[in-house]
């Protein structure tokens, strides 16, 4: 029996489709058709998909078949984890995912500085927002996560570590007519002119939306689903936004945009930024070096 097989077997249950799975694994749909009617195979020919019918099924086998399949590939992994260990030149693939303020602004410092001391160790940051980052971590797509928020999933089903936080605050290009109200605006003043907000999905939407009631408000037009495109709109147009304070302050200092202080609210949003693993998840001797390094420094 291959464990390749059965890994996207348990892949495939989570997709429910062969051609939405066959697009992000690099083998081809006939491929991966092939590898489950040779599981079925191993077993006698027992069908463990049900075909027959347009929904996507386990037969009764299949979910047995999913218990099991699960098992192996803990213990699999298990033994080669601990086999790994008696190497002495131990190379790790380290894939995250994160949003864009941990993933562009807060993580990579630490990134370099562990793969200058651990050069075996490969790392790759996946930027997407906090909701594709937790499903590619609970997906077994990526070893981490960064995200701004843990987008209503249960947060027992993580271990995490606070890597830092940010402050919301709105932005206006630097010749909006709102300036000329004064540094301090009114909000009817602000809701008057055209809103941008990220997808959803994103972290620093949902922590608005949940800290921030009156956003209703807001003349929401546009949905972008990339900080500095916001910037760049924001810039050359009378649209406002919110922004993390870390990428403000840059934008700022470069020009771009100008902050906004609103009466009566002079706090808008903010948040913790977190560093994410599925708790129990056995890791291989650097991912858990680095995960433990990340704790001590932080």
């Amino acid at each position: 029996m291959n464990i390749e097989y059965l890994r996207n077997f348990i892949k495939l249950i989570q997709y429910k489709s062969f051609s939405k799975l066959a697009n992000e694994l690099p083998i081809s749909q006939s491929t991966l058709s092939h590898q489950i009617s040779q599981l079925e195979k191993d077993f006698g020919g027992v069908m463990l998909i049900d075909r027959t019918t347009k929904k996507f099924e386990l037969t009764k086998p299949g979910k047995l078949f999913l218990e099991y399949a699960h098992q192996i590939i803990e213990l699999y992994d298990s033994c080669k984890l601990e086999i790994s260990n008696f190497k002495d030149n131990i190379e790790e693939n380290i894939t995250i995912s994160a949003s864009t303020i941990p993933g562009s602004h807060i993580l990579p410092r630490y990134i370099a500085d562990f793969r200058n001391k651990n050069p075996n160790v490969h790392f790759k940051i996946l930027i997407n927002n906090s909701q594709e980052s937790i499903e590619n971590l609970k997906n077994g797509k990526v070893d981490f996560a960064g995200i701004g928020s843990f987008m209503g999933y249960n947060e027992k089903e993580f271990e995490f570590i606070k890597i830092g936080e940010d402050e919301f605050k709105f932005i206006c290009s630097p010749n909006h007519k709102l300036l000329k109200d004064g540094e301090i605006i009114n909000f009817e003043t602000l809701i008057k002119y055209p809103f941008i907000w990220r997808e959803k999905g994103s972290g620093m939407r949902d922590t608005f939306k949940q800290q921030f009631p009156v956003y209703r408000k807001l003349n929401i037009e546009l949905e972008i689903n990339d900080n500095d495109s916001i910037i760049s709109t924001v810039s050359e147009s009378n649209y406002i936004s919110i922004m993390s304070d870390i990428m403000v302050e840059k934008a700022e200092s470069a020009g771009l945009i100008k902050s906004l202080k609103i009466k009566n609210y002079p706090v808008i949003a903010k948040r913790a930024l977190y560093f994410v693993k599925l708790k129990d998840k056995k890791l291989g001797k650097l991912k858990k070096k680095f995960w433990n390094e990340l704790k001590l420094i932080i």
